[in-house]
C-alpha cells in the first residue's frame, strides 16, 4: 500500500539513482546500494529506502538475515500510462506543426 505519492519518491536525485541501480542490477542489499552511490553515506541511503518503500517503488525480499531491495515497476508503469500519456497528444500536435513548417520551407 502506497503511503506517499510516487512523485515524492521520484523527486530526489539520490532516490532516482537508487532506482536506476535496482533497474540495472536487480535486487541489491542496502550495503551494496550504499557502496554504489558514492555521493551519499550508508545512513543516507538507509534514509531514502523507507521513502521508496512508502511510495511503492521498491519492495524488500528477505534471504536469511539479508534484506534485498527490488524495484516495483507497477507505480512507474502507472505514471507512464496514466499521467504521462496526457501529454502525448501535445507531442503529436507539436510534431505535426513542425512537419508542416518544414514542408512549407519555413
Amino acid at each position: 500500500m502506497k503511503v506517499r505519492d510516487v512523485f515524492v519518491g521520484l523527486a530526489d536525485p539520490t532516490r532516482r539513482q537508487i532506482l536506476e541501480l535496482l533497474a540495472t542490477n536487480g535486487s541489491l542489499s542496502a550495503g551494496a546500494l550504499a557502496d554504489s552511490v558514492a555521493e551519499i553515506s550508508r545512513p543516507g541511503v538507509s534514509r531514502h529506502l523507507p521513502i521508496l518503500r512508502e511510495c511503492g517503488l521498491v519492495a524488500v525480499e528477505r534471504s536469511g538475515k539479508e534484506q534485498r531491495y527490488i524495484i516495483d515497476e507497477v507505480p512507474l508503469i502507472e505514471v507512464r500510462d496514466r499521467w504521462m500519456s496526457q501529454f502525448a497528444s501535445n507531442q503529436v500536435k507539436s510534431l505535426k506543426r513542425l512537419r508542416k513548417r518544414v514542408e512549407q520551407g519555413g
